[in-house]
């Protein structure tokens, strides 16, 4: 993913998909959210490195209305200085310029065209908190017609709306308040915002030019009313199948946690199981999800793949994963071929480092996903696409959905009576799994994309079972050495700063100056299952926040700040 691909376009399309396609989107699994919330963050530490600013500093010619504007032009008369967050419903900001942007992008960049200034250049927004620098944006080049920067002088920006506007205005306050700090920030009480204009330049450094315009709002949180009965710790009901676990857990810690969720300060959570030395200690659901219920889990299903592919190797169904793509498939008679494709490899496909011209952070390239849910048939999708010229096979980490349904398509070819059947035979009967439901492809196999649905306590059987190094009620449904290879850290990737496995993934959480490394399974929208390493814990969150920019980073948060301080601390 290239870290100067426009934000707003991006969320733009997301949003324009799901609407569009939702087949497509409930195959999405890619982790591009995650990379622009690293990426983000990076430039809110970043944004200020050069400043040609002066004594401007008592400029307050910028201005907060809480009308309509699609339904009513604000006066004077119509500005505030109070904004009700969580009540007020809109929020715009206006600011008159002596001279256009342009005029003042020709001031630190005299040596550019005005195209190449408007290629390089735009208003910078810095967003302050009682006086602290929370976000900067550095608007795109998208932002704003030309219009508006080479001729326009008065600018009413809209920022808050109680529906979702196809503005960048809007998208860059849901950029502050979710992926900036923003919703920390105003979490309650009483403060002060502002707000900071100036003119940027992004060459090979960052020129940010003379303050344009700054104003501030003073801003209430109204607390967000919620159910009461919605905050309480869920008892556990009968039949489980799982032994309870007595063990202690600090209530209030959980209680705070279900606040937060019935406040949709974290959004779309369905569910949150915890197992404890093999034991249920805690498990929740919200959002009219219950037990019962089938949920989708995208990516997580990718992890499936790797299972059975180590039952059909422990079977010898297949070799091992060393196995090359050019045993199973004539690579010859696919579009693009190249020698490099016959050292693609099946360990390559299961750790995304095959080299294909496949990333689904990249929506330029060959291989998206995008790109592959229209066609007819995934696997020559897959196979005819070209290779990339430079990086190592086995080295070089690309996330690639399209990938994982080869090796899924090889599993049906490999194994008695097609993956559906093999998978129940000898993974979801041993685990007592009845519930479920697979996707398929347009070949009719089962969807290793990320297709399958169960119940959030299933899946918690099934991180159990890599917890048990394999082993299910004294029965070794998967190889130990298979189970170790999974989680072991096999690719550096930078989507979260962490590594790859075979299908799965692999961090450390911080914690009170302890760390606790983790394998897990992934999907679109903050769905997870996590794997501890040095503790006794296997915990499910599964959620449908599919198309929230910081589904990821908010269950991050629930981790560190209240489920772990809840599990591990003592009274």
């Amino acid at each position: 993913m290239l870290i100067s691909y426009n934000f707003e376009v991006l969320i733009n399309r997301n949003f324009a998909i799901h609407q569009n396609s939702i087949k497509t989107q409930n195959m999405k699994s890619n982790h591009f959210f995650a990379l622009i919330a690293c990426f983000l963050i990076s430039c809110k530490n970043s944004n200020t490195t050069k400043s040609t600013n002066s004594n401007l500093n008592k400029i307050e010619n910028l201005h907060f209305s809480k009308v309509d504007i699609t339904k009513i032009k604000p006066t004077t008369s119509d500005y505030s200085d109070n904004f009700v967050l969580n009540k007020d419903e809109f929020l715009s900001i206006h600011f008159k310029l002596d001279k256009p942007l342009i005029k003042n992008l020709q001031v630190i960049g005299a040596n550019l065209t005005e195209n190449e200034l408007l290629e390089k250049g735009n208003f910078q927004f810095s967003f302050l908190v009682d006086g602290k620098i929370v976000y900067v944006e550095n608007l795109s080049k998208g932002a704003g017609l030309k219009a508006s920067k080479t001729e326009q002088l008065i600018h009413t920006i809209r920022l808050v709306a109680p529906k979702q506007l196809d503005f960048w205005g809007w998208f860059m306050w849901l950029k502050f308040m979710k992926l900036g700090g923003g919703q920390d920030e105003l979490s309650k009480g009483s403060h002060t915002l502002s707000i900071e204009v100036r003119p940027y330049i992004k060459q090979d450094t960052l020129i940010v030019g003379n303050l344009l315009a700054k104003g501030k709002i003073n801003v209430e949180v109204a607390e967000i009313p919620v159910d009461e009965k919605l905050i309480t710790v869920q008892k556990i009901q009968t039949n489980s199948g799982w032994e309870i676990s007595k063990d202690y857990f600090d209530k209030n810690k959980i209680r705070a946690l279900n606040r937060k969720i019935a406040e949709n300060r974290f959004e779309n959570i369905n569910g949150i199981v915890i197992i404890k030395e093999g034991k249920l200690l805690i498990e929740e659901y919200f959002n009219g999800e219950t037990r019962d219920s089938l949920h989708d889990p995208r990516s997580v299903g990718k992890s499936i793949a790797s299972t059975m592919m180590g039952i059909a190797i422990e079977e010898n169904y297949i070799k091992n994963e060393n196995a090359l793509l050019k045993d199973f498939y004539n690579l010859k008679s696919f579009n693009n071929y190249s020698q490099k494709k016959d050292s693609v490899s099946l360990k390559s496909l299961l750790t995304m480092s095959s080299r294909f011209q496949g990333d689904d952070n990249d929506y330029s390239s060959l291989g998206n996903e995008e790109n592959m849910y229209p066609t007819k048939n995934w696997v020559k999708f897959t196979l005819d696409l070209p290779m990339q010229k430079d990086g190592k096979i086995n080295e070089d980490f690309a996330y690639f959905t399209a990938g994982v349904v080869v090796l899924g398509d090889i599993i049906d070819k490999s194994v008695p009576k097609g993956l559906i059947s093999y998978a129940d035979k000898k993974l979801f009967s041993p685990l007592g799994i009845t519930n479920y439901q697979w996707e398929y492809t347009p070949q009719k196999v089962g969807n290793t994309a990320g297709g399958i649905r169960l119940r959030a306590i299933d899946f918690a059987k099934y991180g159990q079972l890599y917890k048990n190094k394999g082993l299910w009620n004294e029965k070794q449904i998967l190889n130990e050495t298979w189970v170790e290879k999974s989680l072991d850290k096999h690719i550096e990737q930078s989507l979260d700063n962490g590594y790859y496995g075979y299908l799965f993934w692999n961090k450390t959480f911080s914690l009170n100056n302890k760390e606790y490394e983790v394998s897990y399974c992934n999907g679109m929208g903050g769905n997870k299952i996590f794997i501890f390493k040095d503790i006794p814990f296997v915990i499910v969150i599964t959620t449908s926040a599919y198309n929230i920019p910081n589904a990821h980073a908010n269950v991050d948060k629930m981790m560190i700040e209240y489920i772990l301080p809840a599990v591990i601390e003592k009274k």
